[in-house]
């Protein structure tokens, strides 16, 4: 019998290996500076959010949940005065498609051929209260079936990670809280998590009282109960977020993660020479 949960976590940090490295990339970031937005959030924001258009930024900011609100105000305002949503989806999808074939050559040819079965599981899952997996749905480059087969990873991967948000907030945990129980868990000190989305000292005092009088820190620190809850949140995400690896099928969902992490240390590597060894922990 599958292990969905398994396939689930494993197809989950394959994805996020294939997905993570744009955010970082020194030729999209050119042409996002030439565009007038800024390296760092400006990219990272621009890149994944731009697609919610003129929904503005308050919108954003409820769908990133773990991100401070400044941080994506100004990237996203920034946007609209320098560019239009058409600029940022066309440089990045350059970049994807350029990264791809200099990075990950060995991959190009199968992932192209897996374009239109990824695109069939991502629009298998159901849309409700999934905000940022909904804003990429429509964009598909069939002409392309490297940047397509990316895409729809990208979309099953956003639908993960909006999932991931509702579970956290169905806990009860605010932004900083879910950063600060994440960053304990996967053994980030000095609380470089949060602090990496924009959390200060007043906001992380506030989030370790919080999680103190639910008895899952102490002391200033998150102890074992607060790692296994943690750990309890993952599981739950896990399940949930299977669905797309159960419509694509345990035989071509085994083979995605096998053909992904063939290069995942290569694009993880590139993360590393552009951000720094810490930056998307959830591909480490």
């Amino acid at each position: 019998m599958t292990d969905w949960r398994d396939l689930s976590r494993r197809a989950a940090f394959s994805s996020h290996r294939l997905i993570g490295w744009i955010y970082w990339d020194p030729n999209g970031i050119e042409q996002y500076t030439a565009l007038g937005i800024p390296n760092g959030f400006g990219y990272y924001v621009t890149t994944r959010a731009g697609q919610l258009g003129d929904a503005g930024a308050d919108v954003v900011i409820a769908a990133y949940y773990s991100i401070h609100p400044d941080f994506i105000r100004a990237s996203y305002e920034h946007l609209g005065a320098c560019g239009t949503i058409e600029d940022a989806v066309r440089i990045r999808d350059a970049a994807v498609l350029r990264g791809l074939k200099e990075y990950a050559p060995s991959i190009c040819d199968e992932l192209s051929s897996m374009s239109e079965q990824l695109w069939a599981a991502a629009d298998s899952l159901p849309i409700s209260g999934r905000a940022l997996y909904a804003s990429q749905l429509p964009h598909r480059r069939p002409d392309e079936p490297l940047l397509n087969a990316w895409l729809a990873v990208n979309c099953i991967r956003e639908w993960r990670g909006d999932t991931h948000w509702a579970i956290q907030i169905a806990d009860g945990l605010s932004g900083v809280e879910s950063g600060v129980l994440d960053g304990a868990w996967r053994g980030y000190g000095d609380d470089w998590l949060p602090r990496s989305r924009g959390a200060d000292d007043v906001l992380l005092k506030k989030a370790y009282s919080k999680l103190e009088q639910r008895g899952l820190a102490q002391d200033g620190k998150v102890n074992d109960e607060g790692i296994a809850h943690r750990i309890m949140l993952e599981e739950k995400l896990d399940e949930a977020a299977a669905l797309a690896w159960q419509y694509l099928g345990e035989e071509r969902s085994a083979r995605f993660v096998e053909l992904v992490d063939s290069v995942g240390d290569v694009l993880m590597r590139r993360i590393d020479e552009t951000a720094g060894k810490k930056w998307m922990p959830a591909g480490r």
